[in-house]
């Protein structure tokens, strides 16, 4: 049965054939976009700076003489930062550091047969991209959840990019959040043509290897059209969502905070709310409807839960069942046993367990990184972290003794898979470890 509430679709007990229904994102024709795109894509790449600086004049009205921000700049934003702002990012920073860090990897070398040792190595990407938004709400927050991780795994060049405002200046926070995290190569560059310039490499804005960072829909396709040429990014991305699984004990106003707070992230932006207890759902969707009102990004917020989902279900099983299929990026867990209730989880972004964590912890502090994948991509993609920065490459040494273990089953191997220049590389050696023992 499905009947309509206050805000969004609400499912009363659906049935097994609706949860592909309620699971499924909103698709739109994209080929208007992508063309779009792809049209200034090529622009940067054929014109580099001057193309740049024209696209920064049409879209983010303002004319540039340099793209890089100086040390001017710098200084300029860190006066005009406030004392308790500087606090609140020095204390996230700290914490997202030290998460990260205690991603490091101790790797061990293992004699897979005698004779042969193999072993892995993380090695930093050298060269990467960062994308932070600076649109309707500037993301500083970002700024230290992909600089942080980037200078732990020791990538050598780290390029922001951020779209300026009329006067050609960045956020004051997002520059001096870049600073906290060591981050110097900053450029007043927004939109599509930002990731151009980091995919393509400019005069003023080198080439990255990866691109990491949320944007708008026209900054998501140029992702991923520059991913088919080669470039690696950090994940596919959509708008942002939250799914909640509240019982009888969940707090009402809380999860209806919780859910607005994602909502007001965009007109786009998803919400579910999965509940085993029906009066539970109604009282959250009176305190929806009470906060709503305060909130500066009504209109916004309003959008966005017009196309939410509430679903009743029968018991937890059931609503973890539907939540998985979902695969959330955010999955808020305010139940009574949370913690055994979240063994439960197999697809999920980033999961806050019991009813103070709220995912503003999470977007801002806590010390998890909130760059996590949306649309679904939590089925088979993780979040941003360390490894995200480092790329894992293996190493194998064989001695004479390795050879003569495992050489006679790769001859085998590559002759029936009629590779025999393959066999022959093992051949020789085996031969000469040969002639070496009876001379």
């Amino acid at each position: 049965m499905m009947t309509a509430q206050t805000f969004g679709t609400y499912y009363e007990y659906p049935s097994q054939d609706l949860w592909k229904e309620i699971t499924q994102r909103p698709h739109k024709d994209a080929t208007a976009l992508y063309q779009s795109v792809r049209k200034i894509l090529d622009e940067v790449k054929a014109d580099g700076d001057e193309a740049i600086k024209r696209l920064e004049q049409k879209f983010d009205g303002v004319c540039l003489d340099s793209l890089k921000v100086s040390e001017e700049e710098f200084h300029e934003a860190e006066d005009l930062v406030e004392n308790d702002l500087k606090a609140a990012l020095h204390l996230a920073y700290q914490n997202i550091r030290k998460f990260h860090e205690s991603q490091r990897t101790v790797h061990q070398k293992i004699e897979t047969a005698k004779g042969v040792t193999c072993w892995r190595r993380d090695v930093p990407i050298q060269s990467v991209g960062l994308y932070v938004p600076g649109g309707t709400a500037p993301l500083f927050s970002t700024v230290l959840m992909l600089a942080t991780p980037a200078q732990i795994a020791g990538c050598q060049h780290i390029s922001l990019c951020s779209p300026p405002n009329r006067e050609g200046k960045l956020h004051p926070a997002i520059l001096y959040a870049a600073k906290l995290a060591g981050v110097s190569n900053v450029f007043k560059i927004g939109g599509v043509q930002a990731v151009a310039a980091m995919a393509y490499g400019t005069k003023s804005v080198p080439r990255a290897y990866k691109i990491f960072g949320p944007g708008n829909q026209y900054v998501m396709a140029a992702k991923q059209l520059v991913s088919v040429e080669g470039m690696a990014i950090d994940m596919p991305a959509g708008p942002s969502e939250v799914a909640v699984i509240a019982d009888e004990t969940s707090n009402a106003a809380f999860v209806a905070a919780d859910l607005l707070s994602q909502a007001e992230h965009g007109m786009d932006s998803q919400v579910l709310l999965i509940s085993t207890d029906r009066s539970k759902m109604d009282e959250i969707q009176y305190e929806l409807a009470n906060q709503l009102e305060r909130l500066p990004r009504k209109e916004m917020a309003s959008s966005s839960l017009s196309h939410s989902k509430f679903v009743l279900v029968h018991d937890l099983d059931e609503a973890f069942q539907i939540c998985n299929e979902y695969a959330p990026e955010h999955l808020i867990l305010p139940l009574r046993n949370a913690e055994a209730e979240a063994a439960k989880v197999v697809n999920a972004g980033s999961v806050f367990l019991g009813p103070y964590s709220c995912e503003s912890a999470g977007d801002y502090a806590s010390g998890t990184n909130h760059t996590l994948p949306t649309s679904g991509f939590a089925k088979a993609y993780s979040g941003v972290s360390l490894d995200s920065f480092l790329r894992k490459i293996t190493f194998q040494e064989l001695s004479p003794e390795g050879i003569r273990s495992i050489g006679p089953s790769v001859e085998i191997m590559a002759e029936q898979e009629q590779l025999f220049a393959h066999k022959n590389a093992m051949t020789l050696r085996i031969n000469e470890i040969e002639r070496t023992n009876q001379s």
